[in-house]
């Protein structure tokens, strides 16, 4: 167990199975996403649908830098998901009132666009329903035949007993975990603690004058100075420092300069740790993640069927046999909170861990309002804690790290589900 995955709420894994080791991400090519969604395009509309293909690009920077070339405004795009930085991804785009002819010069390494139609609305969150992973994972330093062994035995664990969801590290900076400290100090009503904790706080995993400019500015709280420090590729904190030197002390003011999909990230992550605390508790308590207990809540399969968290149902005694042989066809799907200040907690057991987790944290539902930050507010909703998923591999000598085995592993996942939380269960490194 890593120590930033204790860091954000990880503290177990769902099977008890020994790790194959291995690497991945050795190459950008490696980690391949293609959405899945069921939008049906038109030949004419108000919005050009394109398929964005991407080569080891941020989402936001590929919008920055594609709004730029085309030179019309970011808001004129849509999509349903951000996607994986460090990998190649597929993935429908709209652009509003744009025409096919207009997108055939760009000229951007690592970006790729073609014309599926037009359609009257635009590509939004609603219309992901997850995706669809081919991943090699390479320098397994066990042949082929033990390789096979580590799989299906990790594999078979995972069937018997669910592979929990938890909200993998991308979710809080893989390089700088610190989304969800930001959000806590949001939540507490602590704008300056999570102001400077953005701007400020130094990870040695990020580039040394970035280093350098954080620990400046938190050792001397010198925002001027800091400024001159802080390199041009960090925007958005320079941004917030130039807010904050022209109006001192308006922290809550000084996240308004940021976008707005960034804001929301911030109390996104805080939820997603407590998220992640609750399915640790529930696993070390003995409780299943594949079977409803009463006093859980359970939502259901959607016509991809994937779990559909907006339609739910409470497990009483009297529906639980009921309830548990629509999980076991995976028709059905055992949710916790992403806690927010409506949705509902549990009872039972497992209302007993949501109630734990919020008092280990010093939260009531109500603190996700933020009154003084509205935009920051969240209702919350619940999530399935199981990831549903069928596996399907290749094992073959790996021609780069000679002498070591390579495994081709595909997969589908729902929506908000990450492929890292599936392949740590395999290689536990």
């Amino acid at each position: 167990m890593s120590q930033i995955e204790k860091k954000i709420g990880i503290e177990v894994y769902s099977t008890g199975t020994e790790g194959m080791g291995g690497v991945i991400r050795h190459k950008v090519e490696d980690f391949e996403v293609i959405e899945i969604t069921n939008r049906k395009e038109k030949e004419d509309g108000d919005y050009l649908i394109v398929e964005l293909t991407k080569n080891d690009w941020d989402m936001h920077h590929a919008i920055r830098d594609l709004s730029r070339v085309l030179q019309i405004s970011q808001k004129r795009f849509g999509f349903a998901g951000t996607k994986d930085r460090r990998a190649v991804t597929k993935q429908k785009l709209s652009i509003f009132d744009l025409r096919e002819e207009e997108i055939e010069n760009i000229n951007l390494g690592g970006i790729a666009l073609e014309k599926i139609g037009y359609s009257n609305k635009a590509v939004y969150m609603g219309d992901l329903f997850g995706n669809r992973f081919n991943i090699i994972i390479r320098d397994i330093d066990h042949s082929i035949e033990g390789t096979k062994s580590h799989i299906d035995s990790t594999y078979k664990e995972i069937n018997e007993k669910g592979l929990a969801n938890f909200f993998g590290v991308q979710r809080f900076g893989t390089n700088r975990p610190v989304t969800h400290i930001i959000g806590k100090e949001i939540v507490r009503g602590d704008f300056k603690s999570a102001a400077m904790t953005y701007i400020a706080m130094p990870f040695s995993a990020e580039s040394p004058d970035a280093f350098k400019a954080r620990r400046y500015i938190l050792e001397t709280e010198d925002l001027k100075g800091g400024l001159k420090m802080m390199p041009f590729f960090l925007k958005y904190e320079r941004a917030m420092l130039d807010y904050l030197i022209k109006n001192p002390d308006d922290y809550v003011g000084s996240f308004g300069v940021l976008q707005k999909n960034l804001k929301k990230m911030f109390v996104h992550a805080y939820q997603s740790y407590i998220f992640n605390k609750i399915l640790s508790i529930r696993i070390k308590s003995g409780l299943p993640i594949d079977e409803a207990i009463t006093g859980d809540i359970v939502c259901f399969k959607n016509e991809m069927c994937f779990p559909n968290v907006r339609k739910t149902q409470k497990v009483k005694p009297e529906n639980l046999k009921g309830i548990n042989r629509l999980v076991k066809l995976k028709r059905a799907f055992v949710t916790a909170p992403v806690v927010g200040y409506e949705v509902d907690l549990s009872k039972g057991d497992q209302g007993e861990i949501e109630r734990k987790v919020l008092d280990e944290v010093g939260n009531e539902q109500e603190d996700f309002r933020i009154p003084s930050f509205p935009e920051f507010g969240s209702k919350g909703l619940r999530r399935e804690i199981a990831i549903p998923t069928k596996i399907d591999y290749v094992l073959e000598e790996d021609e780069i790290f000679l002498g070591k085995t390579k495994a081709k592993l595909n997969f589908e996942l729902p929506k908000g589900s990450y492929a890292t939380v599936v392949l740590r269960e395999f290689i536990k490194e």
